[in-house]
């Protein structure tokens, strides 16, 4: 099944209406994190069972990632993601150059969320993890995301380090969507290590953005989480 033939497949399933609205969603007006996108308003459940019924090259799939409509990418990505489970350690890492070499095409919060943390963190688990650190110093949103988002992959394997680590680089984010990005992994880590997250956070909770720390103690008690929001721990 080529390229061509997906790529008709995502022409048939267009809807105007369904557009309309996830441009908004997504934040494609002037001057906002997605200025300019395109949509062809598709709903994610038939981008996955696309790219679960194509089988692309990684040519193809590249071209794909490099579509101006936000589904097209998606899907790009989710074969990408689909494909490295599947792969070898040479495909592995061809995949994971591609992914970091083309970060630009990864350019929004959903883009980042279903495919760093398999790619990225898979990749870098047992591997030297500089990448993810020049990542989080990137004047770009989305590296910064994918940086985050990509110790995910560690923190289900019970390892934190690299998490706590970039959150404390991204304290001082100008930018919403990454304060969230990092209050979520946070509230993760805390899920399964309460007292990690929380020396954590007696280091640095009254620097935090307060939609990273809403964010990183969702799921603490409520007397708890009402002490971190009055600065009273």
């Amino acid at each position: 099944m080529s390229l061509a033939r997906l790529q008709e497949r995502l022409r048939q399933l267009e809807d105007p209406n369904i557009a309309v609205f996830l441009q908004k969603f997504f934040k494609t007006g002037p001057g906002e994190y997605a200025d300019g996108d395109l949509f062809r308003g598709i709903r994610v459940p038939l981008l996955r069972k696309l790219a679960n019924e194509y089988q692309l090259t990684l040519t193809e799939t590249t071209k794909l990632l490099r579509s101006s409509y936000h589904e097209d990418r998606l899907v790009a990505l989710l074969i990408l993601t689909r494909a490295y489970s599947r792969g070898d350690g040479p495909l592995r890492e061809r995949i994971f150059n591609l992914y970091i070499n083309n970060s630009t095409l990864i350019n929004n919060w959903d883009l980042v969320d279903s495919s760093a943390p398999q790619i990225v963190g898979g990749y870098l688990w047992d591997k030297d993890r500089d990448v993810l650190y020049r990542l989080a110093h990137s004047r770009l949103i989305w590296d910064r995301r994918i940086a985050i988002m990509a110790t995910f992959h560690f923190i289900k394997r019970g390892e934190y380090t690299d998490t706590l680590k970039i959150a404390a680089i991204l304290l001082f984010d100008s930018e919403d969507l990454i304060h969230k990005a990092a209050g979520w992994m946070l509230r993760e880590v805390g899920k399964r290590n309460r007292e990690v997250e929380e020396k954590f956070l007696g280091k640095h909770y009254d620097q935090m953005p307060r939609v990273m720390l809403r964010y990183a103690i969702e799921k603490f008690p409520e007397s708890r989480r009402q002490q971190y929001l009055r600065g009273e721990v």
